[in-house]
Formats: structure tokens, C-alpha cells, sequence
């Protein structure tokens, strides 16, 4: 079967994205390794310039000049195939700056998320970039399109869908999550594809649906292919690979975890997370609160003298490996992560998912 999808002229060779995985985590190798490949390799604009020397006198800056840098040496890794994205966080306070100047420096894609990315399109002009939020209801992408239709008569290239068995930020209630309310990925996909029917009817044009959160191999490809999804965005497999931007013992603490370590988190973001229980909250159940060391005025909402702690620290801490104060976000298939491959060797079991006859 042949798997390429084109979106407003851009053709993707495999509808695989590598989702977006903040502080560090997919940075140039990852992303130029997946779009190699033929995917989309996302690199996260989450305070991104952490290795520069200047990070913590200049962070704004720092984040700036290192995207610039990530996204020219992802391409020049990927030979000239697939795309190549980022993954912007709403959240963020540098959030038009890092899209601008993303697109500026050639990123194919923009996949928002971590809030409603509803002035996206004022940040990228018409054609420049693929433009995408990540949502995780029908009505969320309802809003987003009605808003993006009034005001710029624009419409999302396509979409990503999270849902609740996604690692990183969570798009539910915290306690819709803990007591396992949330809607299934699959329902959901349903319920997007039904309101994307209006705006497709008005644009004259297919919108493609990707789904993410539990995709780990091959058979959960082709049966997000059953169920009408156009892709899927995988990260969680992505980090037990040689090419991911994190540290070794990064990845050799998670392919060690298990599900029986993993917890739902309340992030400074204002968002649950899916996280790895480590010493690092077990400090914070004792103490109440890890005073921040450092601002690198990452997150609007955040007030560095009542933050319980500071996010940007944890997940830096995560990315160099070090579990004492290290946020270790994960997907719930942590137990199927058991050993380090390469992207070739993922990429090449997704691709599986296209091989049955019934999606030609």
C-alpha cells in the first residue's frame, strides 16, 4: 500500500509523527533521524537553548538562537526527506516568538499544544508552514476552527489528538484522569472527524487526523487506520532509540521503569501530566514545595515565590540523567520499553501498519 499523504502540497512519504518531547528530549538528532526516515521529526521549542552557556543569564535568547540551530541541523540529518517540525507549547511565554522564529529558520510544521493555540494563524502566513493544534475533544477542535474560520479564514492543516494514555501534559481534567473518566483516543477520533465534516464541506478539502497516546507498534497503526485516522504521532517508543536527544541514563531509566512507577502528576503548567515517580516527588510529599533555584521565565502562569517547582529545573535535570531531581515524563506503555533500537528499526515496525490490503 502506498502510504503518502500529501497535506496543501507537502508530501509526507510515512504518516508517522515523532511527537514533541520537552526539555531536550527531541532535539535535531531525533527529529532529523525520523524525518530521514520519511516522517515528521518534531523538535520541542520547550527551552531549547538549555546547553548554551549563556541559558541562565539569557534564556529568552539562548531558546532563540538553539531552535534556529536544532531546525538547520535536523535538516541537513534528515537528507532531504520528510518534514520537519516543532512543537510549541501554549503555555510558554516565548510561545510567538519560538513559532516565528521557527518558521523563519525553515520548519516545515508548527504542532501547538499545552493550551488552545487560538492565534496561531496570525504567527505564520498563509502557506508558510503546515500549522496543527493537538487537542483532546471534539469541541476543543470546534472552537479552535470556528475561531481560526472568523478571524483569519484559515483552517488547521491537520490535527494531532491526544489522548489519556499520552506521556507529557494531559488536555483532561486531572480528576477525569485519575479516576479513568476520559473519553478513549479512538471515541475521540470520532467525535474530531464528525466536526471537521462542516469546515472540510466549506474548505472543499480533506483535513487529516492524527492520533497519539498508546501508539507503541504496528497493529495499533492499523487499527487507528480502522477507525479513520489518517496518522499517527508516536513519542514515548522514541525515547529508547539511540538518536534521541537525551542523555543515556535518560533513556536507561525509563527502558528500567514500570507502569507500577508511573504516576498522574499536577504540573506549574496548570495541566496533569504522566510522569515516573522519583526521589524528586517524594521531596516534594515531604516538604511540600522545592523552592526554584532559577527562573528562566518559561511558563505565563508561573510565580517563581509560589510554584511548587520549577519545571524548566526538573525536566533539564530529566534530560542529563540525573533521577534524584530529574521529571521523567513517560506514555503508559512504559513496560513494553525494554531495550534501545534505532529510529530505523521503529519507524520501520510502524510502517507495518500500512501493509494490510483494507487501507489502500
Amino acid at each position: 500500500m502506498n502510504s503518502i499523504l500529501e497535506i496543501h502540497g507537502r508530501k509526507l512519504q510515512v504518516p508517522i509523527i515523532q511527537g514533541g518531547m520537552g526539555v531536550g528530549v527531541s532535539l535535531e538528532r531525533l527529529a532529523g533521524a525520523v524525518a530521514k526516515e520519511g516522517g515528521i521529526g518534531c523538535i520541542s521549542t520547550a527551552d531549547c537553548g538549555y546547553r548554551e552557556e549563556d541559558f541562565y543569564k539569557n534564556p529568552e535568547e539562548a531558546n532563540l538562537r538553539a531552535l534556529r540551530q536544532e531546525i538547520q541541523k535536523a535538516k541537513e540529518l534528515s537528507d532531504g526527506n520528510g518534514l520537519i517540525g516543532v512543537n510549541a507549547m501554549v503555555a510558554t511565554q516565548q510561545y510567538d516568538d519560538a513559532v516565528r522564529t521557527a518558521v523563519d529558520a525553515g520548519a516545515d510544521v508548527v504542532i501547538s499544544g499545552a493550551g488552545i493555540p487560538m492565534h496561531l494563524p496570525e504567527l505564520i502566513p498563509a502557506g508558510k508552514a503546515l500549522i496543527a493544534p493537538i487537542v483532546s475533544s471534539g469541541r476543543c477542535i470546534r472552537l479552535i476552527c470556528k475561531n481560526w474560520w472568523n478571524r483569519y479564514k484559515r483552517t488547521p492543516d491537520f490535527v494531532v489528538i491526544e489522548g489519556p494514555e499520552a506521556g507529557g501534559h494531559l488536555g483532561f481534567k486531572e480528576e477525569d484522569v485519575l479516576n479513568n473518566r476520559c473519553q478513549p483516543l479512538l471515541q475521540i477520533l470520532s467525535d474530531v472527524k464528525q466536526e471537521l465534516k462542516q469546515v472540510e464541506e466549506i474548505i472543499q478539502q480533506k483535513i487529516p487526523v492524527f492520533v497519539a497516546g498508546g501508539i507503541w507498534d504496528n497493529k495499533d497503526v492499523e487499527e487507528a487506520l480502522q477507525a479513520g485516522a489518517d496518522g499517527v504521532q508516536v513519542a514515548t517508543r522514541f525515547i529508547g532509540t539511540e538518536e534521541c536527544d537525551a542523555s543515556d541514563a535518560y533513556k536507561q531509566i525509563l527502558v528500567n521503569a514500570s507502569s507500577e512507577d508511573v504516576r498522574i502528576i499536577h504540573s506549574p503548567v496548570g495541566m496533569p501530566g504522566r510522569a515516573i515517580y522519583t526521589p524528586m516527588f517524594e521531596r516534594l510529599e515531604k516538604l511540600g514545595r522545592i523552592r526554584p533555584k532559577h527562573c528562566s521565565r518559561c511558563i505565563k502562569t508561573c510565580n517563581p515565590g509560589e510554584v511548587m517547582y520549577c519545571i524548566t529545573h526538573a525536566l533539564i535535570e530529566a534530560a542529563r540523567g540525573n533521577v534524584n531531581e530529574g521529571l521523567f515524563f513517560t506514555g503508559s506503555n512504559i513496560d513494553k520499553l525494554d531495550r534501545i533500537v534505532t529510529v530505523k528499526e521503529v519507524m520501520e515496525n510502524l510502517k507495518l501498519g500500512w501493509k494490510a490490503g483494507e487501507h489502500a
